[in-house]
Order: structure tokens, then sequence, then C-alpha cells
């Protein structure tokens, strides 16, 4: 189930100086251990989220699952491949892992949770326990990606092909980002269904993806245009969406709005132009599956067992991503020193 596409001779450029993508990359380790930092800082923030300092903070860390599916977009074009199958087993087997621990945790805390075969299986496809709904839309891309690749690679000009197709991708997420919303409120759903269906917008997210393939095939001409224009453009963009999620204007989702790509899409072009190198991140990065599975753990014991919200919403966040960060790093070295590898394969580490 491995498709591989020959990059032609328009793909010469991104080679550049890059680690091809079987190997590890430092800049890229770098930009998944600020992903995953981004990660435990939203699910550290006190909810509601209802007061304009705190939205304005969620909407800075809102692009962390867009890092984490634009670097695979850009390493996938730099490979020029996706192993399907070597890829969705990375993803699912630790995440059943650690759905069995979230799911014990839950019914520990809920003594009234369905425990019907039916409502548990569905659970599991649906990612319903915790925040594990990044997992099948990790899957839903790469799939995507490898029937783009495969279709590319049966074209006289694969890359161009790709190319084209990558770009209505793109814009077919932001349609569907646009209008699903709308479509389904016509329907009748209610807002808290809406909401699950919006997290699992496989076409939005794959935008993403698409971008970060589109860099690595521009390699270094995208570098040279736009790096002295990105940062300022990325703090414009993020300015927008966070007023107009601070000020309800249009669509203020968190998720799938043209606001947040635009934002997402330019920080993540920002990074990868920047090449960020830290020994530290990079050794989060390295482990930023294992952290995203168990760290909600941490986070779920403070706020269900610790008086935190008592010392109010800064003190809250603060302590309890300073305690989840370390906590999950201690965790992410001490399997790594204990466990045998197939087991760290197992649990995402």
């Amino acid at each position: 189930m491995t498709e591989t596409l020959r990059p032609s001779a328009d793909w010469t450029a991104i080679a550049d100086s890059h680690a091809p993508a079987a190997s590890r990359n430092d800049a890229i380790d770098s930009m998944r251990g600020i992903a995953i930092l981004m990660v435990i800082g939203i699910h550290s923030l006190q909810q509601p989220l209802d007061t304009p300092w705190v939205i304005a903070v969620d909407a800075a860390l809102r692009p962390c699952v867009p890092v984490f599916l634009f670097v695979s977009g850009y390493l996938t074009a730099l490979s020029g491949r996706v192993p399907l199958a070597k890829r969705i087993s990375a993803a699912l087997i630790p995440y059943s892992f650690a759905f069995t621990a979230a799911y014990i945790y839950m019914a520990q805390h809920n003594p009234a949770m369905d425990h019907r075969p039916v409502t548990v299986l569905a659970r599991f496809t649906l990612a319903y326990v915790f925040v594990y709904y990044y997992v099948f839309v990790y899957v839903g891309c790469t799939v995507m990606m490898w029937l783009l690749l495969v279709t590319a690679g049966r074209a006289t000009d694969p890359g161009q092909r790709l190319a084209a197709a990558l770009v209505l991708a793109i814009a077919a997420g932001l349609i569907v980002g646009s209008y699903l919303d709308p479509a389904l409120s016509r329907l009748g759903l209610s807002d808290s269904l809406i909401e699950e269906v919006r997290l699992r917008d496989i076409a939005f997210w794959f935008s993403f993806m698409a971008a970060g393939a589109l860099v690595a095939m521009a390699g270094s001409a995208f570098s040279t245009a736009l790096r002295g224009v990105l940062p300022g453009a990325t703090l414009v963009a993020y300015a927008i969406y966070a007023l107009v999620r601070i000020c309800g204007i249009g669509d203020a989702a968190a998720y799938d709005s043209i606001a947040f790509f635009a934002y997402a899409t330019l920080l993540c072009c920002w990074l990868i132009t920047t090449q960020p190198r830290s020994p530290l991140l990079a050794a989060l990065g390295s482990g930023s599956y294992f952290i995203y599975l168990w760290h909600i753990f941490i986070v779920m014991a403070l706020r269900d067992h610790a008086p935190l919200r008592q010392f109010g919403p800064l003190v809250n966040a603060a302590v309890t991503s300073g305690a989840t960060v370390l906590l999950s790093v201690a965790a992410l070295m001490t399997v790594r020193q204990v466990a045998p590898a197939r087991l760290l394969r197992w649990l995402g580490a």
C-alpha cells in the first residue's frame, strides 16, 4: 500500500538543504515541539472562554493542528510517497491504547455512561473521548494525500498535476468550511453536533496538508519571495482572526473559518521559512504524538481533582500547563528509557 511519485524536473528545488523525510529533521521536530506546547496550552485554558484575553490566547494557540498537518504534507512532498499502511497503523495502534485508558477514566467519573457495544464502537470510530479527534483527521488527510499522489503519478507531468490538485483541494476545503455550518443548521442539527462535525471537517483540515506540500514543491523560491513579509502578514492575520472571535463577527468559530485558515497557514509558512532549531523543542517534537495522546490525562486529573479554578483563569492555566508539560516530558523520557522498541511504537513514543 505504498505509492511513490517520482519527482519531475519541476521538483528539483524541493531538495534544498532539507533532510529526507524518513530521517529526523531538527527544524521539523522543533515545529512539532512548538505545536504540542500549543496543544497543551489550549487544553489548559479554563473553560468556558468567556473573557477577551482568554479568547485571544486561545486564538493564538489554535494553529497547533495545522502545524502538524502542514509538516506532514511538506515531508510527503519532499519524499514523493505516502506509506499508507505504515502511517495508519502508527496512528491507530497508539490511539487504541490511549482510547482504552481514556474510556476507563471516563467510566470511573460517569457511572451513567453508556457501555453498549455499538456506543463503544461509535466512540472509538469518532474519537469521542477527550480530544482525540485529530487522530482520524490525520488518517483522513493522509488517505486523501495518498489518493492525490496515486492520481498524479499516472499523469505525464505528475508535478504539475499534483500542484493543480492541491490548489483545488485547498479551494474545496475553504468552500466546505464556509458552508458546512449553515447547511447543517438548516437541516436542524443541534449546535453541539455541528461542532463535532466541524472538528472532523476533513476537507478543510486537508487544506493545511496541501499547503505544506505546495510549499515544499516551491522550494527555495518560496522562502526567498516571502521571508520578509511573512512575520507582518501573520500578525495581521492573527489580529483579524482574534477580533472575529472576540467580537463574534460572522463565522467566529475556532475552526474551519477563512480567518483561521489565513492565520494558521501564514504561521506555518513563517515557521518553515525560519527553520527553527532547538534541541529541547526537537525532543518534544519527536515524541509529540505520545504527548498528545497522554497529556490530557494530566489536564483532566487537575481539572477534576485540583481546586485550581478558585485562583482564577490565569493561575489555573499557568499551573495546569506547567504541570502538564513537566509530567508529560517526564513520562516520555521514562518510557523511552524502560520500554522495549515495540511498546514504544504502540504508545506513540
